[in-house]
């Protein structure tokens, strides 16, 4: 095997408990779709021939120092806790270190069954597999703390949805795969050895300056809301918030019925299983506290002193709402041109959204525009946009380089969902052209790229997309 991968395992050596030794299921006929080469190179991925990358990143060949397992968890699944989860159709080959340092999961998505799956098949169609190697990469770009997409490989079998569709793999790519609902599982058998020991684990791996389990929940409260302002800042809907999908690492993971807005409203919910709205877009900082207060109710478990415990993460916790908006301002007043926000400046940042709302603007279009002619065309009413932007000019006499700093918070390209469901489409028939442009053009998303100027349009009224749907 020419491929080499340099494992270096820590999430195998923790007891039996933590997870479940399994190795993939092989497919029939394995076709390499997609490889991403500077990933692969920042990890020390040294790639072989691509019939040999297609067996391995499908799960028929394991490379060496591979020590496959299923990672079990538990979580809540849009406020209900299900006492166990893990994971259902994701093997992990196993961890590298990479150049820059970090210590990142390597993870087969669709790989077939597990002793977590629940009666589930195990496997991932295509569509959801090309949407979250487009998506995280494209968050990437946008500078976004995320997973990512290694190689995606067609499996050459069937998969059963609603309907007959073709099956592939994923390799995942993220700093780990630790989230909220892997520590309430022990905290809810009450295997506080487990616990202490998960604890231990996920200081020293991610925030080895953190002082205990308290020093741990204040770090994740800190990640997250720099994390979920940022969501915001690009009006992107992760769409299943639930705690399972809660990295303790601070990474957007679990892309599943994801979106990005067009039109801007705050109650935007695309997510076809998210039927009261729990996660809709203005949701998601709330969500974010409530997902941490689990975090902190299961840490609290191995307190000696719990009622000390209980005070201490209370205060945590009460203190990320500011921290969130503190952060939400900070983005989004970078958003208008103000590098620094001052008294005032929430204010006009929400006037502008009130407006954009009721006016039915573009969020990706309008802010990218602001300061150009072409951003009042983005409202039903130009002149809503005219009265805002008077008092925002003469805040911007006193900024340096408020052109600048837009440019460089502003995206001109994001993932829109009707151009992601006409690739999907596309691959489905064979033709992979869409994908690759995609990717392409979503690397670079504050270049403005007049070539694909198209990329940039939202969707006409046959191509607006009313409902993302999860890959399981």
């Amino acid at each position: 095997m020419t491929i080499a991968i340099p494992f270096d395992n820590s999430y195998a050596r923790l007891p039996g408990g933590f997870h479940s030794v399994q190795a993939p299921t092989p497919v029939q006929a394995p076709r390499l779709v997609a490889f991403n080469a500077d990933l692969a190179q920042l990890l020390g991925i040294t790639p072989g021939e691509v019939g040999e990358m297609a067996q391995v990143f499908a799960g028929n060949a394991l490379p060496q120092g591979a020590e496959p397992l299923a990672q079990l968890y538990s979580g809540h699944q849009f406020g209900n806790y299900n006492p166990q989860l893990g994971d259902g159709r994701a093997i992990l080959l196993g961890e590298v270190v990479g150049s820059d340092g970090i210590r990142r999961d390597i993870q087969l998505k669709g790989a077939g069954r597990t002793p977590y799956s629940r009666g589930g098949d195990g496997r991932a169609w295509l569509g959801p597999v090309l949407r979250e190697y487009v998506v995280s990469e494209a968050m990437a770009a946008l500078g976004i703390p995320t997973t990512r997409a290694l190689a995606a490989v067609e499996t050459g079998e069937a998969v059963r949805r609603e309907q007959v569709l073709p099956g592939a793999v994923l390799t995942r790519v993220a700093q780990s795969h630790l989230r909220v609902g892997t520590f309430q599982v022990f905290a809810a058998r009450g295997e506080i050895g487990h616990l202490k020991r998960l604890t231990d684990y996920a200081i020293a791996r991610h925030y080895p300056d953190a002082d205990g389990p308290m020093g741990l929940l204040t770090a994740v409260r800190d990640a997250q809301a720099r994390l979920i302002a940022r969501w915001m800042g690009v009006g992107f809907i992760h769409g299943v918030m639930n705690t399972d999908n809660s990295s303790i690492a601070g990474e957007t993971i679990d892309y599943g019925p994801c979106a990005f807005m067009d039109t801007y409203h705050p109650d935007t919910v695309y997510s076809s299983i998210d039927r009261y709205g729990r996660y809709a877009y203005s949701n998601q900082p709330d969500i974010a506290v409530w997902n941490l207060a689990q975090l902190a109710t299961a840490l609290i478990q191995q307190a000696e002193d719990k009622k000390a415990a209980v005070e201490e993460a209370t205060g945590i916790v009460h203190a990320m709402p500011g921290l969130l908006e503190r952060e939400w301002l900070r983005v989004f007043a970078a958003k208008i041109g103000i590098e620094r926000p001052v008294e005032g400046d929430k204010a006009l940042v929400t006037d502008l959204l009130v407006r954009m709302a009721r006016g039915q603007a573009d969020f990706t279009n309008t802010f990218r525009a602001l300061g150009a002619p072409k951003a009042r065309d983005q409202f039903a009413d130009p002149t809503a946009y005219d009265s805002w932007a008077q008092g925002w000019r003469q805040r911007l006499a006193c900024e340096a380089a408020p052109e600048a700093v837009m440019r460089g918070r502003n995206p001109a390209f994001i993932p829109r969902n009707h151009r992601v469901e006409q690739m999907i489409a596309a691959a489905v028939s064979g033709d992979y052209a869409p994908f690759h442009r995609l990717n392409s053009v979503l690397a670079r998303p504050y270049e403005d790229q007049p070539d694909h100027i198209d990329l940039t349009r939202p969707p006409a009224e046959n191509e607006v997309v009313q409902a993302t749907f999860c890959g399981t």
